[in-house]
């Protein structure tokens, strides 16, 4: 079943402390060139541990678009 929610960074307030990629469970955040997080939105599950976990309060979960799940079919 694909997630409902998906990890959503905002980057310019990012503060790349690596958090969120710590606390992921499915392997889906990382830090890109030590400048701010990114979500993989194939691989977030949207438990949402990032979003609790983050330090600068820079992540929420949106909603995945309809056009997403077709495309992990």
């Amino acid at each position: 079943m694909a997630a409902k929610y998906i990890a959503s960074v905002n980057p310019k307030e990012c503060v790349s402390c690596g958090t969120c990629v710590k606390v992921c469970p499915s392997g889906a955040m990382s830090v890109y060139k030590g400048v701010f997080a990114i979500a993989d939105k194939n691989r977030c599950i949207g438990c949402k541990k990032c979003a609790k976990s983050c330090p600068a309060s820079v992540i929420s979960m949106i909603i995945k678009e309809k056009t997403d799940e077709k495309e992990l079919l």
